[in-house]
C-alpha cells in the first residue's frame, strides 16, 4: 500500500471533493472513489520517485521535536534556510515527514 500523504496536498483535496461530489449525486460508487484514490496514492508516490531529479540543502537553527513511528520520521525544524544552486528560502517553522519510498514501492509491486 503506497503512503497517503499526498492526500493533504491541494490536489489530493481536490480530487477528494470531487469524488465525494460524484457519490452525493450518484454518479459513482464510494467503492469506485476508494479505488481512484488508492490509484492516487499509487500514482503520485511513483511518479515523485521517477520522475523529480531536483536536489535542495536545507539547514536548521533548531531541531524541535523529532519522531519516528511505523517506518515514517517526522522532524519539526525552526529557523531553516533551503538552498538549491544560488536560490535561498527561509522559513520559520518546518515539518518534515519522510516515508522509506523503496519499501513502499516493492509493497505495491507486490499487490
Amino acid at each position: 500500500m503506497s503512503y497517503q500523504l499526498y492526500r493533504n496536498t491541494t490536489l489530493g483535496h481536490t480530487l477528494q471533493e470531487t469524488l465525494d461530489e460524484f457519490i452525493q449525486s450518484g454518479q459513482i460508487s464510494p467503492q469506485l472513489a476508494l479505488k481512484v484514490l488508492l490509484q492516487f496514492d499509487r500514482s503520485i508516490n511513483l511518479s515523485l520517485a521517477n520522475r523529480v531529479k531536483t536536489r535542495l540543502s536545507f539547514k536548521a537553527a533548531h531541531l524541535k521535536t523529532y519522531r519516528f513511528c511505523d517506518n515514517v520520521w517526522t522532524f519539526v525544524l525552526k529557523d531553516v534556510e533551503f538552498r538549491e544552486v544560488q536560490e535561498l528560502v527561509k522559513a520559520d517553522k518546518v515539518k518534515i515527514v519522510a516515508c522509506d519510498g523503496k519499501s513502499s514501492q516493492a509493497k505495491d509491486d507486490r499487490e
